[in-house]
């Protein structure tokens, strides 16, 4: 980001100061914020970007919005901030970086930041290159939101369904989607409850559309409790085809390893091998061979 950075603290009213990428906070999170700088002060002021205006000047802000509402909900007017110079593209990203930085951030906050990067002409490559995120990431972020998923967007930030899940849904058609379901099962990102509460988002999805905003023209019609029941039944049957293939290894390794043993006892094998400059065993299979001379004196 093209800033200089402040070299000192000023006091900003509260009033001049423009959120440019805001994001939605955990009230329970937010009151620990409040709460923390009431008894203690604030540890480290917010960064602002200035922005000479008529009447000015005003402030974009770069980082630092729970610090910034919690001033509000205190009832201050001002608030010390690092002042640099940033013109609103630097400011969205250094919003962004910081989002991404975050070590539990909401994952709507970067859905969106990345949108609006979008939506201000970026790339997908540009986009990727300023956050730090792959190319590939970047794409299927703005493809989510260009087909209005809310009900998907809603679920991955809730913690419902993974975000990969989630563009597996928004890419299927509605015969697609219990495919959809039944493979992000067999790859373990869907169990138990967040299986069945996939299975309801759906229904809601495919019933009331993409968007929150109910569709009353669609008739509701049960998504198939069968497809479910198959893909249990089929991982089930795998699993245990597994077992049996795995066993079956097994009996023959130890058939493999019991006759190397008994060969290896006849003198007359012994010699030929000598002959043939065979003189040597795998490490594994040597131990193996060991063990089982070791069991059977």
């Amino acid at each position: 980001m093209a800033a200089i950075p402040a070299q000192r603290v000023e006091m900003i009213p509260i009033e001049r100061i423009a959120v440019v990428n805001p994001r939605i906070r955990n009230k329970r999170i937010f009151r620990d914020i409040v709460d923390n700088i009431s008894e203690i002060g604030l540890k480290r002021p917010i960064t602002v970007a200035r922005r000479p205006e008529a009447g000015g000047p005003y402030y974009d802000l770069v980082c630092g919005q729970g610090r910034l509402e919690a001033y509000k909900a205190l009832g201050q007017l001002e608030v010390p901030a690092l002042v640099v110079t940033a013109d609103p593209e630097d400011c969205l990203v250094a919003s962004l970086v910081e989002n991404c930085a975050r070590r539990k951030h909401q994952a709507i906050d970067l859905l969106n930041d990345i949108g609006r990067m979008k939506q201000q002409g970026h790339s997908i490559a540009d986009i990727a290159r300023k956050t730090g995120l792959t190319a590939e990431y970047v794409h299927a972020v703005v493809r989510l939101l260009e087909n209005g998923e809310q009900r998907l967007l809603r679920a991955v930030e809730s913690g419902q369904i993974p975000f990969s899940v989630a563009l597996d849904i928004a890419e299927a058609d509605d015969q697609d989607v219990q495919a959809a379901l039944q493979n992000a099962y067999e790859k373990n990102l869907l169990r138990g409850r967040k299986l069945l509460a996939a299975k309801r988002l759906v229904e809601q999805r495919r019933v009331q559309g993409k968007r929150l905003k109910s569709n009353p023209h669609l008739k509701p019609r049960k998504l198939s409790t069968e497809a479910l029941v198959r893909a249990y039944q089929q991982d089930t049957d795998r699993k245990r085809l597994l077992i049996r293939r795995a066993q079956a290894a097994s009996n023959r390794l130890i058939f493999i390893a019991e006759a190397l043993r008994r060969l290896l006892n006849d003198e007359g094998f012994r010699d030929l091998l000598t002959k043939e400059g065979l003189t040597t065993l795998p490490k594994n299979l040597a131990k193996r061979l060991d063990r089982l001379e070791a069991s059977n004196p």
